[in-house]
């Protein structure tokens, strides 16, 4: 059982604008978040890679040394496999959706046009809620 449990709670999707949502420790909202728009594969289950933000559900998190975006978060299902059709699905900075290709942007506030603000500050205090842990629990809902 991994000690540490990190929500996301999906509270509105733009087709355009993209997936928004708020980051919760324990019951605490601490961050919010920016995610590319649910873009389904032609069988309608399944998301387009690159494209499209990650299925609802349960994942892991695990500690990862990214080449661009340095220490963060990598998700997998639980128990470290792979998401399938996915690789590098990481939390990270970045202000819009054209920042992502399938990650989660971490930011302090939503902005105008779209936008999340104060990235930096927000991915900071998302790193410091999870100093010294190498995965934690990483559920995903959709609340809208």
């Amino acid at each position: 059982i991994l000690e540490k449990i990190i929500t996301l709670k999906r509270i509105v999707s733009n087709d355009q604008l993209g997936t928004y949502g708020v980051l919760l420790d324990g019951d605490y909202p601490f961050c919010v978040t920016l995610e590319p728009p649910w873009v389904p594969l032609e069988n309608l289950r399944d998301s387009t890679p690159f494209l499209s933000c990650i299925p609802a559900g349960v994942y892991e998190a695990r500690r990862t040394n990214s080449p661009w975006f340095g220490n963060t978060f990598e998700i997998f299902l639980p128990g470290g496999d792979p998401i399938p059709g996915r690789t590098d699905i990481l939390l990270h900075q970045g202000n819009w959706n054209r920042n992502t290709s399938g990650c989660i942007l971490v930011a302090e506030g939503f902005g105008m046009d779209g936008m999340v603000e104060r990235s930096s500050a927000g991915f900071r205090e998302f790193i410091y809620r999870v100093t010294g842990y190498q995965k934690f629990l990483f559920p995903i809902s959709e609340d809208y």
